[in-house]
């Protein structure tokens, strides 16, 4: 199977985002052979309700429930590396973080696929393509785009921040905003973990992606299966965890208060066996702040700073990497698909390569 990028592909970007000349003048690259791809569901459980099932008369007695299973998509490309990668995203989103840019460019799906890595996107447990959830919730059409602009730091509402890797088009901020999709039943790390954990039965060994929200699911899926050989965390803003006896007091901010969460030392060392990278962007102060969406960033900064030293002290290989200390500028909360984003896979190449997982 070939995946092309010739004209009339980008003919029909350029008719769907009738704002963006970038569409229209991407770069072509050459076609990527595609071994095997396709998509399952793994991990989840069943509900059953008692009693006897009425084919004439349905009802929810005797009936089951398949649910809280994740949903992956996978490609396999031609002469593969021997180490897939899983990309799992953060709140509100999906597979999608991780696929086609908001203004048409590729995503790390197909910018790891050119590295040679299989690629697996997952749709989290209640969230996308995986929403059958065995706990209720309600949606609510709950207004929060503005909020949404400020928190991923594209800049603060209406304005975008001066140096800001984000195309200013405005059908590229609707693209954007179009990405956000709810959960279909309660946030549960442990739901996300366990279906993770699974998915890393079938597969195998591989490398984790994870981005924002995705960071807690992350170490606890590396606690939970050794398969998961390195973990590459985007921005991760919640979820830290910290041995007990060793959690880090409450750290409040403009945006609430972050807390971290006490596990066993026996497993929180089970993260030393594995190296670690975590990629913070810019345009947040490091100094407390009355501007929420800068302050919401700095405790999170500041919290995975103090979990990198804790894994450290425990014997890991763990490091972080704020993006403006090496001098690359402008990054969003969403790295893997800002303008630069090329420039930031090869950062996380540097590092695959540095520990041989390439």
């Amino acid at each position: 199977m070939l995946l092309r990028r010739f004209a009339i592909p980008l003919l029909l970007t350029a008719q769907l985002l009738p704002g963006l000349a970038l569409a229209q003048s991407a770069p072509k690259f050459d076609p990527i052979t595609i071994q095997a791809q396709g998509s399952f569901a793994v991990g989840g459980t069943v509900a059953q309700t008692p009693g006897p099932y009425n084919n004439n008369a349905p009802s929810a007695e005797g009936q089951s429930l398949h649910g809280d299973h994740l949903y992956a998509f996978y490609q396999i490309p031609q002469n593969p590396k021997l180490l897939p990668i899983v990309m799992l995203h953060g709140a509100f989103q999906s597979a999608r973080s991780w696929e086609t840019t908001p203004d048409g460019r590729e995503g790390f799906q197909t910018i790891f696929l050119r590295r040679s890595y299989p690629v697996y996107l997952v749709d989290q447990p209640r969230r996308g393509r995986a929403g059958n959830s065995t706990v209720a919730t309600t949606i609510e059409p709950t207004p929060y785009d503005q909020l949404f602009f400020d928190q991923f730091r594209l800049g603060k509402w209406p304005n975008y921040f001066q140096n800001v890797q984000f195309n200013r088009d405005p059908a590229v901020l609707d693209q954007f905003l179009r990405s956000v999709t709810p959960n279909t039943g309660p946030y549960d790390a442990n739901v996300i973990s366990d279906a993770m954990s699974a998915l890393f039965d079938r597969i195998g060994s591989g490398i984790l992606f994870t981005h924002s929200q995705a960071g807690g699911p992350g170490w606890l899926t590396a606690i939970k299966n050794p398969n998961v050989k390195a973990i590459v965390a985007f921005e991760p803003g919640s979820g830290f965890i910290f041995p007990e006896g060793e959690v880090p007091p409450p750290m409040p901010s403009a945006a609430g208060t972050l807390t971290a969460e006490p596990i066993a030392v026996a497993d929180f060392e089970k993260l030393a066996g594995i190296p670690i990278v975590l990629y913070y962007g810019d345009n947040f102060s490091t100094e407390p702040t009355k501007e929420r969406g800068e302050d919401n960033w700095r405790v999170r900064l500041a919290m995975a700073r103090l979990w990198v030293d804790a894994v450290n002290r425990h014997g890991g290989d763990a490091r972080l990497v704020h993006l403006p200390d090496i001098g690359i500028r402008g990054n969003t909360h969403f790295l893997m698909s800002d303008l630069n984003n090329v420039q930031i896979a090869d950062e996380v190449s540097k590092f695959l390569a540095e520990k041989k997982l390439d």
